[in-house]
């Protein structure tokens, strides 16, 4: 009995001096002694002096190198600023040698991007870029400066290449026998009878010449002189798609029939001519019968 005391107390023993002594043991390397009141980030004076030394010292630096930075801006300011004055003189100087100024150029700029858009994406009518702006550029010494120059030759090329496809741009002196859809379908016009009508529109309200006692204008389609210089407009993309319309080409049929049968009707003196009222006479309606007395003093038309 004594011995099976013993050995009890004996294992009780072994036991706290090996799980009490461990605590122990842990409790006292737990942390360095100063962690328990805080010195781990606390920083001596001398080391805080140090520390401020250093970085005034940066500080200082860093100012006189920033005062070195702004002298080198305000020095290259003065050279730039001195740079523009010459070359606003230089260009001065370079617009005086083709009559210009700085205004005139400016003016002469903004017409120039305008006429070469409109060259450049075949906006309108090849005619309508040379009146608004290409003939007056053409005409001006302005385009002899560097910064148009080559602009330029691309867009006279361009444009008479433009002109060239869609119909040759200038005028056409009418001849006996001549009529506008004969005219408009020769080949060095447009070659197509059919776009005629461009022909009337663009001579409606004048054409470019016509002989004495002559009508300056094509107000009837059906009634052109000979020695009437007519203008020939180039047809662009647009003109084409309505000239190729159906519906567009009846209305202007229609239209201009009405106009035949107006002035047939009037008898105006030298107005209509015996073969025009046979080469007429087809396409007008079959309830309209035309009578040509012989004297031809004046055409009747009787239902």
């Amino acid at each position: 009995m004594i011995r099976v005391i013993l050995l009890f107390f004996s294992v009780t023993l072994i036991g706290i001096i090996v799980f009490g002594g461990n605590s122990f043991a842990q409790d006292d390397d737990c942390c360095p002694e100063e962690d328990k009141y805080g010195r781990e980030e606390e920083l001596l004076e001398s080391e805080w002096d140090q520390q401020m030394y250093e970085l005034n010292a940066l500080k200082a630096s860093l100012i006189g190198s920033l005062s070195l930075l702004d002298k080198d801006i305000n020095n290259l300011k003065a050279k730039s600023s001195e740079i523009d004055r010459q070359l606003i003189e230089a260009e001065d100087n370079l617009y005086s040698c083709v009559g210009a100024d700085r205004k005139t150029v400016a003016d002469f700029r903004k017409k120039f991007d305008e006429t070469e858009k409109k060259v450049n994406n075949k906006l309108g009518n090849c005619e309508d870029a040379r009146k608004y702006y290409f003939d007056e550029i053409e005409a001006s010494r302005i385009k002899c400066l560097p910064e148009f120059y080559n602009r330029f030759t691309a867009m006279k090329s361009k444009i008479e290449s433009w002109c060239a496809e869609t119909g040759k741009a200038g005028q056409y002196t009418v001849v006996k026998g001549d009529c506008l859809w004969r005219i408009a379908g020769k080949n060095e016009i447009y070659g197509n009878g059919n776009y005629w009508p461009k022909l009337w529109e663009a001579n409606e309200e004048g054409v470019i010449s016509a002989p004495r006692s002559t009508p300056k204008k094509i107000s009837n389609p059906n009634l052109i002189y000979p020695g009437q210089v007519l203008k020939v407009p180039a047809l662009s993309q647009e003109d084409l798609q309505k000239l190729n319309s159906l519906s567009y080409i009846m209305k202007v049929q229609k239209e201009s029939d009405t106009m035949y049968k107006e002035a047939f009707k009037k008898n105006r003196p030298g107005s209509v001519t015996k073969e025009q009222i046979k080469k007429k006479a087809p396409t007008i309606k079959k309830d309209v019968r035309i009578d040509i007395k012989k004297d031809e003093k004046k055409p009747e038309i009787k239902k």
